[in-house]
């Protein structure tokens, strides 16, 4: 009987790395998710400061909204300067 199963003196380790049933052949699903993810963010950055460096070489820079008559005479005021016509 005992020869029928193989013998109690076989160490288990020495089985280890030569395949089987239990063993995954294959990539790492939550390593190939990462490295995905990592590449679109990557990529993601990397276009967004292109894009940055093009629009401050090429680009004009944005013009001033106008200040009012109004305000400017506020201003003068405030600083204290005397208003025109007085």
């Amino acid at each position: 009987m005992a020869d029928e199963f193989g013998s109690a003196d076989v160490d288990p380790s020495a089985f280890i790395g030569q395949g089987g049933i239990d063993q995954k052949v294959g990539f790492n699903p939550g390593l190939t998710v990462l490295v995905v993810v990592v590449g679109a963010v990557l990529i993601f950055a990397v276009g967004n400061y292109m894009l940055y460096v093009y629009a401050q070489k090429h680009l004009p820079p944005r013009k001033k909204k106008p200040v009012s008559k109004k305000k400017l005479k506020r201003e003068r005021l405030k600083s204290g300067m005397a208003p025109a016509g007085d």
